[in-house]
């Protein structure tokens, strides 16, 4: 029995069935592909609502999108990027701020530093972990950056990375964020790094294809409320019915995972009342064409202020149409998720118009709200807070008898990204496949 249809689970499940094992795949959506989410634009035209990005590190992804005859397509950035941080937005070529660069290098290089002493395999081992598991990212900030334009771009770099609120997650799990993707300057990195490509047509295929695979195994509408566990096998209760198993994976976030009944209880919680929910919404400005690239322009942005924090073209090869997208993330995603249809969009157009003035009215307007999607709890990957890789470290892989653990956030490799949880998936079955 596999619990959650997302890129962890459906590996899972696949490995299972390809080792011999009779698997039924239960999600609690009506459709697969967890926090990856394809939103249609345009006729025949996708973009990612959720998870995206790939780099030429993300083996396993890569092999699968080629069994699965999928294509990536390169992630657009020619021309110059918009700035509004201390004042009116500004052209400038690149990616690097109109900002103090001393003062930036000084923060990378701190971070470096600190990501370097992060043990990768177990984060709770670092040396000091108690300690850093202890500060917050925000009080972090505090103590080793003195000049303002550091602290002015402290927090928006954690929301671009890790759609973290710095006031929400320790240290330590910046550090290890940072490390098990391969260091700060790989995951930020469009060319060459781990945001250089996206798949074509959109990351939900690879889900959709998956579970196409496994067909009748694979079952929507049916979300997981029990686990019960005896010498036998396991009962898993759904909205829907009861399934009897030998073994249960569990291939959902930590937040979601602690709101099952387990019986026998679990030894240790999967979070705590510390662990927070990736603050992510994804808005979507459709326009009849990438008209900012006839200007010179990239698309790219980064601004002080909200809603939309960084914009970034994410237009569809060859579609006929624009879309510019917006990552409101930490606090300001908490806020804009707060507001009504109508004001989310007067704020995000406006946004956007102030931005690129030579923008039309658009001709479609998405919100994809992370923040409060139930069966998600946040996006791109849960936020270990303070105390929470010390605490919960140590057991989020160990099997509870006859449960296992998948997803993203078990995966000390490529945490909070696709890759991890392929990783995490294939890791698990493994597991299961090589019980006595």
């Amino acid at each position: 029995m596999v619990v959650g249809a997302g890129f962890a689970g459906l590996a899972a499940a696949t490995e299972l069935v390809a080792g011999g094992v009779d698997v039924t795949v239960l999600e609690a959506r009506d459709h697969v592909g967890g926090r990856a989410r394809g939103l249609q634009v345009a006729p025949e035209a996708w973009v990612d609502a959720g998870a995206a990005y790939l780099g030429d590190r993300h083996t396993e992804l890569h092999a699968l999108m080629a069994e699965l005859d999928l294509k990536a397509v390169p992630t657009t950035m020619r021309g110059a990027s918009r700035f509004a941080l201390r004042s009116d937005a500004t052209t400038r070529e690149g990616r690097f701020p109109p900002l103090n660069a001393v003062a930036l290098g000084d923060l990378f290089e701190r971070l470096d530093e600190l990501t370097a002493t992060v043990r990768p395999d177990a984060p709770w081992l670092t040396p000091g972990a108690e300690e850093l598991d202890a500060l917050t990212a925000e009080a972090w900030a505090e103590q080793h950056l003195s000049h303002p334009d550091a602290r002015l771009f402290f927090p928006l770099f954690l929301g671009e990375m890790m759609a973290a609120d710095p006031a929400r997650v320790s240290i330590l799990h910046v550090a290890f964020y940072l490390r098990s993707g391969g260091g700060l300057r790989y995951l930020n990195a469009f060319e060459g790094g781990a945001q250089q490509d996206r798949i074509d047509g959109g990351a939900h295929q690879v889900c959709e294809r998956l579970a196409a695979r496994l067909g009748v195994k694979v079952r929507l509408g049916e979300p997981v409320h029990a686990v019960h566990q005896d010498d036998g096998g396991v009962t898993v209760r759904s909205a829907k019915g009861e399934y009897r198993a030998d073994v249960a994976v569990m291939a959902l976030p930590p937040l979601l995972a602690d709101a099952v009944e387990y019986r026998p209880e679990l030894p240790a919680r999967r979070a705590s009342d510390r662990t927070a929910r990736g603050c992510a919404v994804k808005v979507h400005l459709v326009y009849p064409a990438p008209v900012w690239r006839d200007h010179g322009l990239s698309g790219w942005s980064v601004n002080a202020q909200g809603p939309l924090l960084s914009t970034v073209d994410d237009s569809p090869a060859e579609a006929g149409v624009g879309v510019l997208t917006g990552f409101v993330t930490g606090s300001e995603a908490h806020r804009f998720a707060a507001l009504d249809r109508g004001e989310q969009r007067a704020s995000a157009v406006g946004q956007a118009a102030r931005l690129f003035p030579m923008l039309p009215e658009p001709v479609g307007f998405h919100v994809t709200d992370w923040v409060n999607e139930a069966y998600s709890k946040g996006c791109y990957a849960s936020l270990f807070g303070p105390g929470d890789w010390v605490r919960h470290g140590p057991t989020l892989t160990a099997p509870h008898r006859r449960v296992y653990w998948a997803g993203t956030e078990t995966s000390t490799e490529f945490f909070g990204l696709l890759e991890g949880a392929i990783r995490s998936g294939r890791r698990v079955a493994a597991e299961v496949l090589a019980r006595p």
